[in-house]
């Protein structure tokens, strides 16, 4: 009896958060990770081929160290 009543709650929830992703999507908000700009991809870039652990190029440029990780693995 409980499975029913978590399969029904599951796809209220399912169908709240669609019509929340389509409100969002007809005002035209920008979902997701906000983009790093140029300039500091650039930065991240320089100081790793200079030998730059990630942790130090986060803490110099002032950037999270999933930030400086990101940058680097889509530079790969």
């Amino acid at each position: 009896m409980c499975g029913v009543f978590a399969e029904s709650e599951r796809g209220m929830i399912r169908e709240r958060v669609n019509a929340g992703l389509a409100r969002a999507k007809a005002k035209d908000v920008s979902l997701g990770r906000r983009k790093v700009k140029a300039s500091i991809e650039a930065r991240i870039r320089e100081l790793r081929t200079k030998g730059m652990g990630i942790l130090k190029i986060g803490r110099t440029i002032g950037v999270g160290t999933s930030v400086a990780q990101r940058v680097l693995i889509t530079q790969a």
